[in-house]
């Protein structure tokens, strides 16, 4: 990846472009009203995307842009992920007739490796964590003449990701939205969320929110730099793993994030079964760590509109029954 610095300016106008391209392909996703916090807090539901969460935003970004300036008999295709990119780079390769290979981490949740297999991927295992994927999925597309599809390092996937920015801008146009939690694995995510909102709503304040167990980006944005961390097992499995060295999401992150949260596997599996019983809707853990950073500190946003983004959906429902039974392994 180079070396360029990218603005807010020239993220959101690639936001914007990658809506054009793929607005017809995705859903614009609902904002909710929170039945347990009322005005004070909304969600906006990409669990509720076609794919079960919001990686098919920038797969379809990144993968329409390359089809404008190549066949697609021509693309070889690799990315890698935890899942849910798996999911949405595969989905989205089948509806633009492209091929899809798909390294993924040995423990990946059996139900996502089965999604990205029924979408005609080729699904490899390798490496303990998404990070180790990420290495080898890089080598095979140096070593074997694929295009490396990274799910967050790349300004076509950041942009993808951003256009629920603009989508959470239009729903709120009559007031001011003061906060967003996101859950951060790469940094795409929130990169592109944040500069979409930033861009128009500067006031209003982007908080990033990491599993204690899994914090990579949370290290690099305290230090400045991409550092190595320890990866332990998380619920929010979807942002767990590694970042790569040279991601262009840090120094975007740097630009638009306000604010870092910690939350530990109790607060994810506590938010988790609040989500379900008191909210209605089963998401997956990354989704869960979101509302766990807006509780952390929501006693000092009492008044203020709030949003949580619901990342995504899918969960195992062998996992969902144990954590309604709260036998999580927090």
């Amino acid at each position: 990846m180079d070396d360029q610095t990218y603005s807010i300016k020239s993220i959101a106008d690639g936001v914007k472009a990658a809506r054009k391209r793929i607005g017809t392909r995705i859903y614009n996703t609902p904002v909710i009203r929170s039945k347990l916090y009322g005005e004070d807090l909304y969600y906006k539901a990409d669990n509720f995307q076609h794919t079960g969460s919001f990686k098919i935003r920038g797969a379809m970004s990144k993968l329409t842009k390359l089809l404008e300036t190549n066949n697609a008999g021509d693309l070889k295709l690799i990315t890698a992920s935890s899942g849910n990119h798996g999911i949405g780079a595969s989905a989205a390769a089948t509806e633009l007739g492209l091929t899809m290979a798909v390294v993924l981490p040995t423990n990946v949740a059996a139900m996502k490796l089965e999604r990205i297999k029924e979408n005609g991927a080729n699904a490899i295992l390798e490496g303990d964590e998404a990070g180790a994927s990420e290495i080898h999925a890089q080598r095979r597309a140096d070593g074997e003449g694929y295009i490396y599809v990274s799910p967050y390092n790349d300004p076509d996937i950041i942009a993808g990701q951003g256009t629920i920015g603009l989508e959470l801008l239009e729903a709120f146009a009559d007031r001011r939205i003061d906060n967003v939690f996101i859950s951060i694995g790469g940094g795409g995510l929130i990169s592109g969320i944040g500069a979409a909102i930033k861009h128009q709503s500067p006031d209003t304040k982007i908080w990033g929110v990491s599993a204690v167990n899994s914090a990579a980006f949370d290290a690099a944005l305290k230090q400045g730099r991409v550092v190595e961390t320890e990866h332990l097992p998380t619920l929010a499995d979807a942002v767990a793993g590694g970042v790569d060295e040279h991601t262009i999401t840090l120094g975007i992150a740097q630009q638009v994030v306000d604010e870092t949260l910690l939350c530990t596997e109790q607060d994810i599996e506590r938010c988790f079964r609040t989500l379900a019983i008191d909210e209605g809707m089963v998401v997956e853990g990354a989704a869960a760590l979101a509302l766990a950073g807006y509780e952390q500190v929501r006693a000092d946003l009492v008044g203020q509109t709030s949003v949580v983004l619901l990342c995504g959906g899918n969960i195992d429902s062998e996992q969902v029954r144990s954590l309604l039974a709260g036998q999580g392994n927090g």
